[in-house]
This record gives C-alpha cells, sequence and structure tokens, in this order.
C-alpha cells in the first residue's frame, strides 16, 4: 500500500483537479471546479486532494464543504463523496481513513456524505460505500430514483401512450434551446412558487453559465404547441446517464399531452443510445414521505426504482478501520 498524504484544496490545484475528475473511474462533471464553484459563495471549502507523500501523482479527491463542526459532501451537488482512479480496495478504505482522521485533527466532528447513485459509475466503483460501512456510518435518508434503462425493453402503459398520442394530434413539437430564459420564467418559476412556495435551486444566470461551461452535459428542451411554450425539461447529461434536472408543464395545459410527449422524444430521439433515463427521485421529508402521484406517473415509462443514500459518521471513528483485516 501506497504512504499517502491529505492535503486541502487550493486553486494552484485546480487544473489537476479538473484533469483528474476526467479521468477517474467514477468521475462527473458535477465534480468539476467549474460546476462546484459556481455558487462558492454560499459554501465554505473544504475539498481534499489524496496524493502519494512526497510525490505528485494524485490517487483519489474528495468535494466537500464545511458548517461549523460539519462536513458534508457535498450540499451543493446531487451527489458527492469518494473520487478516485483505479485503485484496489485497500487503498479505498485506507485514504478514507485518512480523510476521517484529518477532519477529526481539524477539529470537524462529523461528515455527512450524499452517495453517487451506482448507475452513473463507468466502472463498479463501491469500494467507498463499504469503507463507510466499516466507519459505522449511519444511514439517515434514502431517495428512490426512477430509472429507465434504455438499453432493455421496456414497457410504456397505456395511459403514457394515449398521452403521447395526444401530443402527436396537437402537433407537439420539441426543440432544444441554447437559452433557460423563457423556460424558468414562464413556467418553472411560476409553478413552483404556486405549487410550493419554492425557487429553483439555480438561477438563470447560474444555468446559463453553468452551460457556457458544460455544453454538452446541461441541456434544455421546449416543447410547443404550434408557437406556445407548453413545457420543458432541463437535463443533466452524464457518460451513461440522462437526468432530468427541472421539468415541467404550463399550468392548466397538461392535457395536451406536453410532458409524455417530451419525455418520450428525448428517450427515443434524443438519447436513445444513453444507458439510462433517471427521472429524479419522488420523494419529499429526507426520503420519508413518497409523492405517489409523481412515482406513478415515471414508473408509466417502464422505468424501475434505484436508491440514493445519505450517511453521517463521526470523524473519530477513522480509529474503527485498526482491525478490518485478516
Amino acid at each position: 500500500m501506497k504512504n499517502y498524504q491529505v492535503k486541502p484544496y487550493s486553486e494552484e490545484d485546480r487544473i489537476h483537479w479538473n484533469q483528474f475528475v476526467t479521468m477517474a473511474k467514477n468521475g462527473n462533471f458535477l465534480f468539476h471546479r467549474d460546476f462546484m464553484e459556481y455558487h462558492k459563495d454560499r459554501y465554505q471549502d473544504c475539498s481534499l486532494v489524496i496524493r502519494e507523500k512526497d510525490s505528485d501523482n494524485w490517487y483519489a479527491v474528495f468535494p466537500a464543504n464545511c458548517v461549523g463542526e460539519q462536513v458534508y459532501s457535498h450540499s451543493g451537488l446531487t451527489f458527492g463523496g469518494l473520487v478516485y482512479n483505479k485503485i484496489k480496495l485497500m487503498d479505498v478504505i485506507e485514504i478514507f481513513r485518512l480523510i476521517l482522521k484529518h477532519y477529526n485533527e481539524m477539529g470537524y466532528r462529523t461528515l455527512d456524505v450524499k452517495m453517487m447513485p451506482n448507475i452513473y459509475n463507468t466502472y463498479p466503483s463501491e469500494e467507498f460505500a463499504y469503507a463507510l460501512f466499516l466507519s459505522q456510518a449511519q444511514l439517515v435518508r434514502r431517495d428512490v430514483l426512477a430509472v429507465l434503462d434504455l438499453s432493455k425493453r421496456y414497457t410504456i402503459s397505456e395511459r403514457r401512450k394515449r398521452g403521447i398520442k395526444k401530443g402527436v394530434q396537437n402537433h407537439l413539437r420539441v426543440q432544444e434551446k441554447m437559452s433557460f430564459d423563457s423556460f424558468w420564467n414562464e413556467i418553472l418559476i411560476p409553478n413552483l412558487k404556486n405549487k410550493y412556495d419554492k425557487n429553483p435551486v439555480h438561477t438563470v444566470a447560474e444555468m446559463e453559465e453553468l452551460k457556457s461551461h458544460f455544453p454538452m452535459n446541461i441541456r434544455q428542451f421546449n416543447v410547443y404547441h404550434f408557437d406556445e411554450l407548453v413545457g420543458g425539461t432541463t437535463v443533466f447529461v452524464s457518460d451513461n446517464v440522462v437526468h432530468v434536472q427541472y421539468i415541467s408543464a404550463k399550468n392548466g395545459l397538461s392535457d395536451v399531452g406536453n410532458l409524455d410527449f417530451l419525455v418520450h422524444h428525448l428517450m427515443v430521439n434524443i438519447f436513445p443510445n444513453k444507458k439510462y433515463f433517471e427521472f429524479g427521485c419522488s420523494n419529499e421529508q429526507n426520503g420519508r414521505k413518497l409523492n405517489t402521484g409523481l412515482s406513478y406517473w415515471k414508473e408509466s415509462f417502464g422505468s424501475g426504482n434505484v436508491v440514493q443514500d445519505f450517511y453521517t459518521v463521526e470523524t473519530a471513528n477513522y480509529s474503527c478501520f485498526e482491525d478490518y483485516a485478516i
């Protein structure tokens, strides 16, 4: 096993960090610094770089932010955790032990981790999940993601088929847009305000900044009834997965089949070569409540379910790793 060193991320690491994330076995564009830092004013960064001691060879990075005595990986991202290259299980365990020890010595008491669902892994990459188990991490939340495997035969319900047919009969058309402005201001913001009294997590300006850095990963598709905007979706596109980040229909016009037509169009015509189409979760209240109507709509396209787990671990538990090996 190599002699690993844990060091806090600094701005001088930026280029190397981004290169490492691109080549990592479980890397994702969300871990790129240009994505992580679009909202850096909201989060105090405490990310880590793990390299070989007295060497510039990197083996892992750990995206994270901190609040008080707590570390989060990562509050501003859909998921977090340890990002690493093709190292052995024992190396991942040792690296996580050193991460916990580092944070403990820095005065942080707990670490919270949003796990990356396994559908996003380019290679089998659940070593970190095992390391969490060894650290006696506690499962504190579990969301359920509706996921459609586009590489397999799937069955769309008759109700969804009727919605798709309505879209055809109503001459709906889907168009990819470079701007998020019309979907945000005409549909998404009003709908979220009316239903939940909330705003989207991202502003239009933030989305357009992110898209300027990741034009092929962040895409906006609107659906039109003749010239009228009647719905849309913002998707995040990774190597294996198309993730529905936002989706909404114009209030009172869902009966024209707009969202059924839109989703089917993306599945069949835009992303047929992707492995998974991920609709997101239908949970509320930290996973304890299920929006059954929303879950049913997603499953009606033929999707199954994948869980995303959330863990908390005491940083002092780095001592739990002493006797795991036989």
